[in-house]
C-alpha cells in the first residue's frame, strides 16, 4: 500500500498536479469567452488541456534530467523514483493524446493545439539556456486559452485575444521570479511589470454597471499579489517558491477578471483558486 502511494505521489509530482486547477480555469475562461458550447465539448477541452499540461511537465523533467542530477537530486528521475525512459514515453504520449483531443473540436482548436504543443516542447528543450524562456512559458498559456475559445460557438474574438495577452503577461512576470529561485543576488522590480496586464484588461473591459464588481476583484487580486511578493521582496531569507506558488494559483483570479459581467462564475473560479492552493500543500507547484 505504501509503495503504491509513493508511486502515485511520484506521478503527481512529475505532473505538477496542484497546478491543474489553473489549467481548467484557463480552459473554462477561453471556452466562455468563445461563446461556450456543449458540455461534451468542454469536457474534451478540459481533458485535452490537462493531458497536454501534464505531458509537458513530464517532458520538462525528462529534458532537465542531467541538470537535476547535479542540482536537484530530490526530483523523481535523479532520486530513482521513476525511470527516465518511462517519463519520456509518458510525456510524449500524453502531449500527443491531449493535442488530438483538442484537434477533433475543429480546425481552429487544432491549429492552436499545434502551436501549444510546439511551445511546450520548445520551452522544455531550451528553457535552461535562454533568457526569454518566460515568454515561451507565457505562449503555452496563451495558446491554451485561445484553443478553448476557438472551440466555442463564436470562436476567438477580441475579448478572448486580449484576455490571452493579459494571461501571458501574468505568466511572464511570475516566470521571471521563478527563474531567480536558484540564483543569488538582488531581484529587479521592472521585469514584474507584465503582472499588471490583468488589471489593465479589467480597466478596459469592465466599465458601466460592472465597474464596482471589477474594482472589488481587482483589489482582491492586488492584495494577494502583494502578499505573495512580500515573501521575495520583504522577507529575509526570501522565499521565492512561496511567491511563485501563490502567483500560479492566482491565475484563476486573473481569469475571473475577464469574466466579471457574469457574477455566477465567481464561485467557480474562486473554487479553482482554492483547490490549487490546497493541492500545493501536498504537491509542489514548481
Amino acid at each position: 500500500m505504501t509503495q503504491r502511494r509513493d508511486q502515485l505521489r511520484t506521478l503527481l509530482v512529475l505532473g505538477r498536479a496542484s497546478n491543474l486547477p489553473t489549467v481548467w480555469s484557463n480552459v473554462l475562461a477561453g471556452w466562455l469567452l468563445g461563446g461556450g458550447g456543449s458540455a461534451g465539448g468542454l469536457a474534451l477541452l478540459l481533458l485535452g488541456g490537462s493531458l497536454m499540461y501534464v505531458g509537458g511537465m513530464y517532458l520538462n523533467d525528462a529534458f532537465d534530467a542531467d541538470f537535476d542530477r547535479q542540482f536537484r537530486r530530490e526530483r523523481p528521475i535523479p532520486s530513482g523514483a521513476i525511470a527516465e525512459s518511462t517519463v519520456w514515453r509518458a510525456g510524449w504520449g500524453m502531449l500527443g493524446a491531449g493535442a488530438l483531443l483538442l484537434a477533433v473540436l475543429g480546425v481552429v482548436p487544432a491549429v492552436f493545439a499545434l502551436l501549444l504543443g510546439g511551445s511546450i516542447v520548445l520551452y522544455d528543450w531550451i528553457h535552461k539556456g535562454v533568457a526569454f524562456s518566460p515568454v515561451l512559458m507565457a505562449a503555452c498559456r496563451f495558446f491554451l486559452l485561445l484553443a478553448a475559445a476557438g472551440a466555442g460557438r463564436e470562436g476567438v474574438g477580441g475579448t478572448a485575444l486580449w484576455t490571452a495577452f493579459a494571461l501571458a503577461g501574468w505568466i511572464v512576470g511570475l516566470s521571471y521570479v521563478a527563474r531567480r529561485e536558484s540564483r543569488r543576488g538582488a531581484i529587479a522590480w521592472w521585469p514584474l511589470a507584465p503582472l499588471a496586464f490583468p488589471w489593465i484588461l479589467a480597466a478596459l473591459l469592465d466599465d458601466g454597471p460592472w465597474l464596482p464588481r471589477s474594482l472589488s476583484w481587482s483589489v482582491a487580486l492586488g492584495l494577494w499579489t502583494a502578499w505573495c511578493l512580500k515573501h521575495t521582496f520583504g522577507s529575509d531569507p526570501r522565499n521565492i517558491g512561496r511567491t511563485v506558488s501563490g502567483l500560479i494559483a492566482a491565475i484563476c483570479l486573473t481569469d475571473l477578471l475577464a469574466l466579471v459581467p457574469d457574477p455566477g462564475l465567481a464561485a467557480v473560479f474562486l473554487g479553482l483558486f482554492g483547490l490549487s492552493l490546497l493541492g500545493q500543500r501536498f504537491i509542489p507547484a514548481t
